[in-house]
């Protein structure tokens, strides 16, 4: 403005009002606009995918996150047990068909079926895990806990209904964390036999409180070798994935009986075994947390496709004797954390963040609220989870679903990449604007553009179109790249190269249209309308090749972006009254074009379109060739 008028002796006035407009129009107030309302469009989006997001902000950093560790029942499964083998002390083996929590399905052991008194052993364990138990069965569904569900269907399933009613429960030992079982105090009601305690749980902490076995119906001495012949027994259910509870009774605890043991099965939520895959391949790494045995969880892990082995399983007693920083030292290396308990989830969370991971963490429990709070991204249960965990969380499930976890992600990272997009097309169009005006004052030329244009140029920028970027629809390979570093700036090399590459193909077209427009030494309403509707088609086919950074328009498809479209359109139609009407023309000091200039100009502003296209294409090529080698490379470690 100031080279114009002391240097040049423009008048004032005019260098005033072109000063002031381009100020306008280089200040992007169009972005905190942008970024707030593609947020909130994610959140909705989130929503309808049974993900409630709480803050804005999470949105984002959701792209950010490299490593999520997740509850392995009721997250990665359906946490729907069904009892599907039965092994006694003595040595019985019994597979129980049918499924859910109904009386549908037998008990079969030695190829007959179990009736309540043919096998006295087998009647006695379903007893205790029928009595030892809170839950309800009503019309086939579960009030409770689903173990105890579990484990009060197979009771019916030997037509045990009423044996709780037999009982008059005295006292009560919940489950917890720490001790690893549940108990229960109870006497036959109307008789006058002394009490009885009724055990289940974990079977290394059940086989702590018995000294004897039950053996063809008597009480025999617990030795050193039968124990671990239980436990081989508890390793071969885990190791079909089976979750295995021990049963046991007796009058006091130490002197407790060993009935058996029952293995249950909690199958797979669907999709969440290609929901491991995917985020795997993109450099997530997932991390199983579960009370299960080594043998269950690790088992399970495989059939869900993480990859596991001898050393990459930890237990929960391991984790309170490491120091934070032996823990901080193997944890890259643990995929399962087996026999763990909330509190070391948070010991868990501090290691993966010492070393610069972006963690997610589920959780359901009230003790769980430290970690999500610590956790980059706290993820709550919708379903099962406590007011205090879901208080706690940055994100809840409603359907307590691994799979949204990975819906989630895509969307974070979908969000970044739009965003990034409509800066990549506001910064091209502010500084080819600010280029043209600075280039023509600077070589003496007249403005190519007045004020009113320049304003319009802005609201094209930071208006419809440019907003519309921020709502493209999810790109379905986005989750294929890898997650963002969270100090990442949004402004890349490529990003600004991208930027000042667009910017100077649109000031060269729009100069070359004001140059040749000005061969008669005189600046007229055609010279300016030539100048500012080139301009405008530029903005136009710019936001199109900006929908993408490595996508060619015809890959994404012209038609997926509706509000894209009519912001366009709706650009193009303000356009043509700019040009063609006549109150308009006197507002915009305009003139009408023939259809030929416009045919011209829409041919030359599409170039930033092919260039864009022709670059994004040599992108695609070079990123495939140095992939391709990697990939064979991977496969060839793997087999």
């Amino acid at each position: 403005m100031l080279l114009g008028w002391l240097w040049q002796g423009r008048p004032a006035l005019d260098m005033f009002t072109i000063g002031v407009s381009l100020a306008v129009a280089a200040i992007p107030e169009g972005l905190p606009i942008v970024v707030t309302v593609t947020l909130a469009l994610g959140v909705m989006r989130m929503a309808k995918s049974n993900a409630i997001i709480k803050k804005l902000p999470i949105v984002e950093t959701l792209g950010c996150v490299n490593v999520i560790c997740s509850d392995k029942t009721g997250t990665l499964t359906k946490n729907e047990m069904t009892v599907v083998q039965i092994v006694t002390a003595e040595g019985y083996y019994a597979d129980v068909t049918g499924s859910g929590y109904n009386p549908h399905g037998d008990i079969i052991c030695n190829n007959q079926r179990v009736c309540e008194d043919n096998f006295p052993s087998i009647t006695k364990l379903v007893e205790v895990g029928a009595v030892c138990n809170n839950a309800q069965l009503l019309d086939e569904t579960l009030r409770g806990q689903p173990t105890e569900g579990a484990l009060l269907a197979l009771s019916h399933k030997l037509n045990l209904y009423n044996v709780r009613e037999k009982y008059q429960k005295l006292q009560e030992w919940p489950f917890n964390s720490d001790t690893k079982w549940m108990a229960v105090k109870a006497v036959r009601a109307h008789s006058s036999e002394q009490p009885v305690v009724f055990m289940k749980g974990a079977i290394e902490k059940v086989l702590e409180q018995c000294s004897h076995y039950l053996r063809q119906g008597v009480e025999a001495p617990l030795t050193d070798d039968q124990q671990k012949a239980l436990l081989l027994e508890a390793r071969r259910l885990g190791n079909q994935g089976l979750r295995t509870v021990a049963l046991a009774y007796g009058k006091e605890f130490r002197q407790l009986v060993f009935a058996g043991m029952v293995g249950i099965i909690d199958p797979p939520r669907p999709m969440v075994k290609e929901a491991i895959e995917t985020l795997v391949n993109s450099g997530v790494s997932i991390k199983m947390i579960t009370g299960d045995s080594e043998d269950t969880a690790v088992a399970i892990a495989s059939r869900l496709g993480m990859h596991v082995s001898s050393t990459c399983s930890l237990s929960g007693d391991a984790i309170e004797k490491m120091g934070d920083k032996e823990l901080e030292n193997m944890i890259s290396d643990v995929t399962v954390f087996y026999r763990a308990t909330p509190k070391h989830k948070l010991k868990i969370v501090k290691a993966l963040q010492a070393h610069g991971a972006i963690v997610g963490m589920t959780g359901d429990g009230v003790n769980d609220a430290v970690a999500l709070k610590k956790a980059d991204i706290g993820i709550a249960m919708g379903k099962s989870g406590t007011d205090v965990c879901k208080e706690a969380a940055d994100m809840i499930l409603v359907q307590d679903d691994f799979f949204t976890i990975m819906q989630a992600i895509e969307e974070g990272k979908s969000i970044f990449y739009n965003i990034r997009n409509f800066i990549r097309f506001q910064l091209s169009t502010s500084i080819a604007a600010l280029s043209l005006i600075a280039f023509c004052t600077i070589m003496n030329l007249p403005s190519p553009l007045n004020a009113m244009q320049i304003l319009w140029i802005n609201i094209i920028m930071d208006g419809p179109p440019a907003q519309s970027l921020g709502v493209e629809p999810v790109d379905p390979d986005v989750i294929q790249q890898p997650p963002r570093k969270a100090r990442q700036p949004v402004l890349t090399l490529t990003v600004m190269a991208s930027v000042l590459l667009n910017a100077v193909i649109i000031v060269t077209g729009t100069i070359w249209v004001f140059w040749t427009e000005l061969r008669d030494g005189k600046v007229t309403p055609r010279d300016t309308t030539m100048t500012f509707t080139c301009f405008v088609m530029f903005d136009m086919f710019n936001a199109l090749s900006c929908r993408s950074q490595d996508k060619s328009v015809f890959q994404i498809g012209l038609l997926s972006n509706r509000m894209f479209l009519l912001a366009v359109g709706g650009s193009l139609i303000g356009q043509l009254l700019v040009i063609y009407f006549p109150p308009l023309q006197r507002v915009f000091q305009t003139e009408s074009l023939y259809v030929t200039d416009l045919l011209y100009l829409c041919g030359l502003a599409s170039s930033v379109l092919v260039v864009n296209e022709v670059k994004k294409l040599i992108q695609r090529i070079v990123k495939s060739r140095n992939t391709t080698p990697q990939l064979a490379a991977s496969d060839l470690h793997y087999v």
